[in-house]
């Protein structure tokens, strides 16, 4: 991708979501992924596709689980009491 189309993704993507704290991180070196970053921490990749002249790019995130927050252990069901 060229520094335009990064600058031009930033904005739309700030604008859609509402958030100055979107950046699109060029890659230090040719041959790299241009990764999407909320406030420098990277939570995915961007990916340019052309196709018979149209052009889309397409964000794969990336979530790990140790990031989830955890999951209440949910309570133990009662079985229903037949008299």
């Amino acid at each position: 991708m060229t520094p335009p189309e990064i600058d031009r993704l930033q904005i739309y993507l700030r604008k859609l979501f509402g958030s100055e704290r979107i950046n699109i991180v060029p890659p230090p070196r040719r041959g790299l992924s241009v990764e999407v970053a909320v406030n420098d921490e990277t939570i995915g990749t961007v990916h340019k596709d052309v196709d018979d002249g149209e052009t889309s790019y397409s964000i794969h995130l990336t979530v790990l689980e140790e990031d989830l927050p955890a999951i209440k252990a949910p309570a133990a069901a009662r079985a229903p009491v037949r008299r």
